[in-house]
């Protein structure tokens, strides 16, 4: 008998510190990345869709070594708003991380949103667990080229939005913004997402496209999909008066570009995008491993215990 309880008592003596350790190790930290517009790490991640069958996400793959994996894990610790200083000119959309090199590739057909100068926006940044922080939102001057790498001297010194600790909802964060007016062509949407309860920030790089107004000398780097010209719509029929067709209407859709919604490919990246775990933070996984360790706990317990009573 007593080498069956001193058998029970060993194992309730390796067990309850395990279950101890896992309960004491506490929520994982949060991940996340913009779904819409959509960012290059989203875009090029395997959940992204058709957009990683694309040119640019094909050569940030390749010029990474490996698939854009922890889409949601691109950030950089102790930075303390002090983002000129810690993040170098040309590697801003991968926050100076290796692993996320092939995002700072500059090039001009990088998957993208359509945009609408001036237009109410809601930048929606799908994350995992709820964390305290503020965003910041950025947009390249007029001027910008897509074809240079991004310098800190292309954005200007102050966001044209913030949002402090917005709710989670349905698995991602919303920031209601307006847009600047004044830009055209291609731009590039870079967001800040610096924690308050973790010593995190996060960065990332969403390719926006604006109406050109014109293409001819404007320096955006790349013309808009085309559109209808509302003055096209809008001309008379140069027919004779009795003969002439009467004046088509133009409806809102075609006085108004409507701004498109993320490319049919990126609707596959839903809100709870599958999360990575994190190298060294144990990403999401902390939970399981709570309910594992005790799991494993009660079942050596009862294990010992039984043999303890037949004996």
């Amino acid at each position: 008998m007593t080498a069956h309880r001193t058998a029970a008592a060993a194992a309730v003596a390796v067990g309850l510190p395990l279950v101890l350790t896992a309960l004491a190790a506490g929520p994982a930290q949060a991940h996340g990345a913009p779904t819409d517009p959509v960012s290059r790490v989203a875009a090029c991640s395997p959940m992204g869709g058709g957009n990683t069958d694309t040119a640019a996400c094909a050569a940030a793959i390749a010029a990474n070594g490996g698939p854009f994996t922890a889409w949601d894990n691109l950030r950089v610790a102790g930075v303390n708003g002090r983002d000129r200083e810690v993040i170098p000119d040309g590697q801003l959309c991968s926050g100076g991380l290796a692993e996320y090199r092939g995002l700072d590739l500059a090039r001009a057909d990088w998957p993208s949103t359509r945009l609408t100068p001036g237009g109410s926006f809601t930048l929606k940044y799908s994350s995992t667990i709820p964390h305290t922080g503020t965003f910041k939102l950025f947009l390249t001057k007029p001027g910008y080229d897509p074809k240079r790498p991004l310098k800190w001297s292309d954005l200007p010194t102050q966001p044209f939005a913030t949002a402090t600790d917005p709710a989670l909802v349905d698995g991602a964060y919303r920031v209601d913004a307006t847009l600047p007016s004044d830009r055209s062509g291609r731009h590039l949407l870079y967001t800040i997402w610096q924690n308050s309860s973790t010593s995190d920030t996060y960065y990332s790089c969403s390719d926006v496209v604006f109406p050109t107004r014109s293409t001819a000398g404007s320096g955006d780097g790349a013309a808009a999909p085309a559109t209808s010209s509302p003055a096209a719509v809008r001309t008379p029929s140069p027919t004779p008066p009795k003969t002439r067709e009467p004046r088509k209407s133009t409806t809102p859709a075609e006085r108004t570009p409507a701004r498109a919604t993320p490319s049919t490919a990126m609707k596959t990246a839903a809100d709870n995008l599958t999360p990575v775990a994190d190298s060294d933070t144990g990403g999401i996984t902390t939970l399981p491993l709570v309910a594992g360790g005790a799991a494993a706990f009660l079942l050596t317990a009862g294990v010992a215990l039984t043999l303890w009573r037949r004996r």
